[in-house]
């Protein structure tokens, strides 16, 4: 079955799709702001200690049922579930992971197209066309409209390709792009005065927070986003790795590469704030905390870039182009758990597939943007702040409680002779079972506490 259906041809091209699936726009933008606003030092370590004590197991969960069942959430739910009851309950979860990563895959698009509109205003700007600039540069549904429906076409375009030709060769241009592009931003801003401050409020610790319940359950909450757990992307990622790779390594190498560009973003976006503070740009709110996400990228920085004459078109765009970068590696896997599904329990071609699900999609978009005051935020809550938290939960329990232990066992065995001897086997278990969903659930308890 796994040869009919594609995969990854090296660890390589797996490594740079996994990790391109959890570098999305929320490592860029989200992370370093709130590891500023939450400790600093302090923070960032606490997020470390917890990425690999929560976040790496819940996503080996994923990728050892994934590879196994060589499959769509929904059949491989349904393949490690003993009984009836919890085949049923294990395929409506797989389906109800199907439709977030839909919608947030429909919110997602029209986010990257305000990045690749930015980008292009950049373009616009240094060739003189003003009028063409402020278009790109404001909001409008017109806009909002072109660009969703150009990046839906963008991910549309590589999905369709299949794994191989698709998902690993483009993932496998883009992430060395992205990180390349990452360190000359952060070179560069590091030069610029004020880039100091905005290292020391990054680094420097404040203890005193580190050890706070709130700081802690932000830390998982940070830990758990980061690896884009709960909908199945990594899920069917895994379902298109070879039986000879050791999936622990690998599991541990996209950890890293996720957590790594996370942190180094934190070089460019908090130095970055603090030249625009010194540049005459306010960066704080009205209750004196940091400035973060939304307002951050498309006010201060496009503010910061404006009082740096053409250098600051310059790295304007080469900062856009890099968010344009991290959202379209995370949208090809979002489109792939619905498309893979559709494939496989439908027997419809991949092409047609594809078109059908990336129409319905757009169409989506399209009445978010229609109702934008109404739907947009509505929409981001119920699939990040509570689906993603409670699909990730069963995801666990599924790993840890519904599968039997020796066929767990059996799966790693596959290109890790002796796994049952590992670390690996003697603490994975427990955390899967036990301290995984005890933590996803304090995770969705403070947002729902967070809500009110």
């Amino acid at each position: 079955m796994a040869s009919t259906r594609g995969e990854f041809s090296s660890r390589f091209g797996f490594i740079m799709a996994a990790a391109g699936s959890a570098v999305g726009l929320g490592n860029i933008w989200g992370f370093p702001t709130q590891a500023a606003s939450n400790g600093g030092a302090a923070f960032l370590l606490v997020y470390l200690v917890l990425a690999f004590t929560l976040a790496y197991p819940a996503l080996m969960a994923e990728l050892i049922i994934g590879r196994h069942a060589h499959g769509n959430a929904v059949t491989a739910l349904r393949l490690i579930s003993p009984g009836s009851l919890s085949r049923r309950i294990g395929a409506g979860t797989g389906i109800i992971g199907l439709v977030v990563a839909s919608l947030i895959l429909s919110f997602y698009a029209i986010v990257a197209g305000w990045m690749i509109a930015h980008c292009l205003g950049s373009v616009a700007e240094l060739l003189a066309m003003d009028a063409l600039a402020s278009w790109l540069t404001s909001f409008s549904f017109s806009r909002n409209l072109l660009f969703m429906m150009l990046f839906m076409a963008l991910t549309i375009g590589i999905i369709s390709e299949g794994v191989q030709q698709g998902i690993e060769r483009w993932s496998s241009r883009l992430m060395p792009i992205l990180l390349i592009t990452l360190l000359i931003l952060v070179g560069y801003v590091l030069t610029l005065e004020g880039a100091a401050t905005g290292l020391k409020i990054y680094l420097l610790p404040d203890f005193d927070r580190a050890l706070s319940p709130s700081l802690i359950i932000k830390a998982l909450g940070a830990a758990f986003f980061s690896l884009s757990l709960g909908v199945g992307t990594m899920l069917i990622y895994g379902s298109y790795i070879s039986d000879r790779e050791n999936l622990p390594v690998l599991g541990g190498m996209v950890t890293l590469v996720d957590i790594s560009i996370a942190v180094m973003a934190g070089f460019l976006v908090l130095p970055a704030m603090y030249v625009a503070l010194n540049n005459g740009v306010e960066i704080f709110n009205a209750s004196g905390g940091l400035i973060s996400e939304d307002t951050l990228i498309f006010t201060v920085l496009p503010e910061l870039f404006q009082t740096m004459g053409i250098a600051g078109i310059v790295v304007s765009f080469t900062f856009f182009f890099l968010m344009s970068i991290a959202a379209l590696t995370s949208s090809i896997s979002m489109l792939e758990v619905p498309v893979a599904y559709t494939i496989e329990e439908h027997g419809v071609s991949r092409k047609l597939a594809v078109v059908l699900i990336g129409l319905a999609i757009t169409g989506i978009s399209t009445v978010i943007l229609l109702n934008f005051g109404e739907l947009f935020g509505l929409v981001v809550t119920v699939t990040t702040r509570y689906s993603q938290p409670l699909l990730g939960f069963m995801f666990c329990i599924y790993a840890g409680w519904v599968w039997r232990r020796d066929q767990v066992l059996q799966e790693l065995q596959k290109g890790n002779a002796g796994a049952e001897h590992s670390t690996f086997w003697k603490i994975w278990p427990l955390y899967v079972r036990v301290v995984c969903p005890v933590i996803i659930l304090a995770i969705f308890a403070q947002s729902l506490w967070g809500a009110g």
